[in-house]
């Protein structure tokens, strides 16, 4: 269980639930459609990215929030596939979403802490990204490897690894929320 952490003055995270899913979805569509893709092809893959209330039976979810904005950002965890991580235990970052309004303030490297931190806390080897290919400098300024892949045909192709011996918790407070 995600317990929340006072990271900054103004953000505050919490596990999410179910009645968060409207707002979830709505950050997710602000964010995807914020990316440097042509309109269409946002537009076309959208439906994939929005969450419904099966996904709470295996993703959990971290929201960021301020008390001026409500939720602006989300991170959504689950463990990730073992096939995937060749006997080790991991965390798999499934999506990582900050509403563009707020990107750039440090609202992106405060749930990625979150989840580091999840990480600890569930006793994983480490923490697997499979990112969009322009997120990948984020994911490296985090000191996350990109993972080579001898399978391009099926293998996803910015995966990113952290192993938990490199995940620091100085960045975290004590206060939980």
């Amino acid at each position: 269980m995600f317990y929340g952490y006072k990271m900054a003055n103004y953000v505050q995270l919490r596990t999410a639930e179910k009645c968060d899913l409207g707002v979830i979805n709505s950050v997710v569509e602000a964010a995807v459609m914020n990316w440097p893709l042509p309109e269409r092809i946002k537009r076309l893959a959208l439906p994939s990215y929005r969450y419904t209330e099966v996904d709470y039976d295996h993703i959990q979810f971290i929201v960021a929030e301020t008390q001026k904005r409500g939720i602006v950002g989300v991170a959504a965890c689950e463990i990730a596939d073992p096939h995937d991580m060749q006997g080790k235990k991991a965390l798999l970052l499934h999506g990582l979403y900050v509403h563009p309004e707020m990107q750039h303030r440090g609202v992106g490297t405060i749930l990625f802490t979150a989840v580091e931190a999840l990480v600890l806390e569930l006793g994983y080897d480490g923490l697997l990204v499979k990112a969009q290919a322009d997120a990948g400098g984020f994911f490296e300024h985090h000191a996350m490897r990109k993972l080579e892949t001898d399978k391009p045909q099926s293998d996803y192709a910015h995966r990113f690894w952290k192993p938990s011996h490199l995940i620091s918790t100085s960045n975290l407070e004590d206060d939980t929320i």
